[in-house]
């Protein structure tokens, strides 16, 4: 593949070790006929090692000159390729029991996990490479410097664990932090039923948005003290300390 001039507005940094990517894909652990969906290709160090092992793979990627280069590189048979944004992309066309894989840009990680949360029924699981200190939150526990909005929102969907570390010497260019490779299965039939799905993420969002008030305090406007304490929470303590299922309890009972 031609040399390609990253570009800082799509986040670029590629994954350039031949050991960091044989560890990956073997963390995967991609079959013939698995439905392998690969967010930003690039430059295809992960994809033709997926395409290797799983014959097959789909590809979102962004950035047109890229594109051009790995349909020139792939076959149809081998790579089905969507040019645009997988911000707004609708999974769902894809079918079912995905497996969803990527090198995700930084700066938009966290709204791209909160987008394909969405499609979480019709995933099977999800690896994607993420700024270490990301995948540190999205799988923290409560009471932690590290739990947050983004824990409690993927948690409720997702059993999430961190696999391996990436260093910045394993990208071009190098980025400026450590990267980290983190697995996500859906929940499933263990999955909490959230009435409201818009109310429950209203309230974990104001129980964040000033991590030193206490609930009863953040969530003024969403829920009242009496609301909380019925829902078995002590409008007394911090958001950061209650678990999942403790969010979930409260934003169910909001709506009923």
């Amino acid at each position: 593949m031609e040399r390609h001039r990253a570009r800082k507005r799509f986040g670029q940094n590629f994954l350039v070790d031949a050991h960091y990517v044989a560890k990956i894909v073997d963390a995967i652990a991609p079959a013939p006929n698995d439905r392998i969906v690969e967010i930003g290709p690039g430059q295809a160090a992960l994809t033709a090692a997926l395409i290797e092992r799983a014959h097959h793979v789909t590809a979102i990627e962004i950035d047109r000159d890229l594109a051009a280069q790995l349909v020139q590189r792939f076959p149809p048979e081998r790579l089905t390729l969507h040019v645009g944004d997988a911000l707004d992309f609708d999974f769902a066309t894809l079918g079912e029991n995905l497996r969803i894989v990527g090198n995700l840009p930084y700066n938009i990680s966290t709204p791209l996990l909160f987008h394909l949360a969405q499609y979480d029924a019709r995933l099977r699981d999800i690896h994607v490479m993420l700024q270490r200190e990301v995948v540190a939150r999205m799988a923290a526990a409560p009471a932690t410097p590290d739990y947050g909005r983004l824990t409690v929102m993927l948690q409720a969907k997702f059993a999430i664990g961190r696999l391996l570390i990436v260093p910045p010497g394993a990208f071009r260019p190098v980025p400026a932090v450590d990267s980290a490779v983190v697995r996500l299965v859906p929940l499933g039939a263990a999955k909490p039923n959230i009435a409201d799905e818009a109310l429950f993420a209203k309230v974990v969002m104001a129980a964040f948005g000033h991590r030193r008030k206490t609930l009863r305090n953040a969530l003024a406007g969403v829920a009242d003290a009496d609301a909380m304490e019925r829902a078995g929470v002590d409008p007394a303590v911090r958001g950061e300390t209650l678990a999942v299922a403790d969010f979930v309890r409260l934003a169910n009972q909001l709506a009923a």
